[in-house]
C-alpha cells in the first residue's frame, strides 16, 4: 500500500515555537477515520504529562495549580447556577453606562401589568410610539408575541405562567443592560413572579405600571373572546375567571379605570412618560 509522507502542518517552526510546540505533525488521509494531532516535546522543556504543560512552564505556575491541574486545562474561576455547572461570568469592557451614554437615556424595564382585556398591548404600542417621537429607543415585550417564540412551549397552568415570567424578566433585564426603554406588557397575576422579575434590576429601574381597570370592564371588551369561553367552562384556569389576579401593592404607577369612563391610551402613555423624566430615565 502506498502512503504519502508527513507533511508538517502550517502551525510549525516559529509559530509552533512560540506556542511552547516542538512540532505538529498528522498522519497519512488514507485509511484515517480522522485528523489526530501529534504534539512532540515542548520548547520550553521536556513535556510535564501530569500538568499537561511543559516543565517550564509548570514551574513558573503558582503554588496551588502545579499539583492538581488537570492536562491541557488552566484553573478557572467556575461556578454552578440552578443546573448549568463549570460556567463562568465574561464581563465585557463597554458596559451599560457606555451604553446609557450614546443612546441618552437610562435602560429601564417598564412592567405593565393587569388582566386580559385592561389595555396593556394598548399602552405598550401608545407608550412605544411617543417615547420614539422623541427619540427614545425603546422595544416591547408582549406576552402573546413572546409565545409565538421564546415561550411558545409553555402552558398557562401556574408552574408554566411562573417560567414565561421568568423568562421575560430575564430578557428584559438584558434589554435594559443595553440601555434601552424595555416595555413589557403580560397579564403577570402572581406577586411573587413579578417580585423575582423585580429583584433582577437595581437603582429602582424596575417600573411596575398597574392597568387597574374592573373585571366587568374588561370582560365587557374581551376582545378575544376569551371570557365567554371561560364563562362557559371551555377554558381553564383563566385569569380573573377561576384563578386569581393578586392586586400590586408597591407598583410604581396605577392607572385607574372606571365603569363609564377611561383614559385614552394617549393619556396613559403620558402619565408613564412624565414619571420617566421626573426620575431622570430620559435624558437630555
Amino acid at each position: 500500500m502506498l502512503t504519502r509522507p508527513l507533511r508538517p502542518l502550517p502551525y510549525s517552526g516559529r509559530r509552533a515555537q512560540a506556542a511552547g510546540l516542538a512540532g505538529v505533525v498528522r498522519p497519512p488521509c488514507a485509511g484515517a477515520a480522522g485528523v489526530k494531532l501529534v504534539v512532540a516535546a515542548a520548547a520550553a522543556g521536556s513535556w510535564d504529562r501530569k500538568a499537561g504543560r511543559s516543565e517550564a512552564v509548570q514551574a513558573a505556575a503558582p503554588a496551588d495549580e502545579k499539583d492538581d491541574a488537570l492536562p491541557g486545562i488552566n484553573k478557572l474561576m467556575t461556578s454552578t447556577v440552578g443546573k448549568s455547572t463549570n460556567i463562568r461570568w465574561h464581563d465585557c469592557p463597554v458596559n451599560q453606562l457606555d451604553r446609557q451614554k450614546l443612546l441618552n437615556q437610562k435602560g429601564c424595564v417598564v412592567w405593565i401589568t393587569g388582566l386580559s382585556g385592561s389595555g396593556k398591548s394598548t399602552l405598550a404600542s401608545a407608550l412605544s410610539r411617543e417615547l420614539h417621537s422623541r427619540g427614545n429607543l425603546t422595544y416591547v415585550l408582549d406576552g402573546d408575541n413572546l409565545r409565538h417564540g421564546l415561550n411558545k412551549d409553555l402552558s398557562f397552568k401556574a408552574e408554566d405562567r411562573a417560567e414565561n415570567i421568568r423568562r421575560v424578566g430575564e430578557v428584559a433585564k438584558l434589554f435594559a443592560d443595553a440601555g434601552l426603554i424595555c416595555i413589557t406588557s403580560l397579564i403577570s397575576p402572581y406577586k411573587s413572579d413579578r417580585s423575582a422579575c423585580r429583584k433582577l434590576l437595581p437603582n429602582s429601574s424596575f417600573i411596575e405600571v398597574f392597568l387597574n381597570v374592573p373585571l366587568e370592564v374588561c370582560e365587557e371588551r374581551d376582545p378575544k373572546g376569551l371570557y365567554k369561553l371561560a364563562r362557559a367552562g371551555k377554558i381553564k384556569g383563566f385569569t380573573g375567571i377561576d384563578d386569581p389576579y393578586e392586586t400590586p401593592s408597591d407598583c410604581e404607577i396605577v392607572i385607574q379605570c372606571k365603569v363609564g369612563g377611561c383614559p385614552s391610551p394617549k393619556s396613559m402613555a403620558d402619565q408613564v412618560v412624565s414619571y420617566l423624566e421626573a426620575n431622570g430615565f430620559l435624558q437630555n
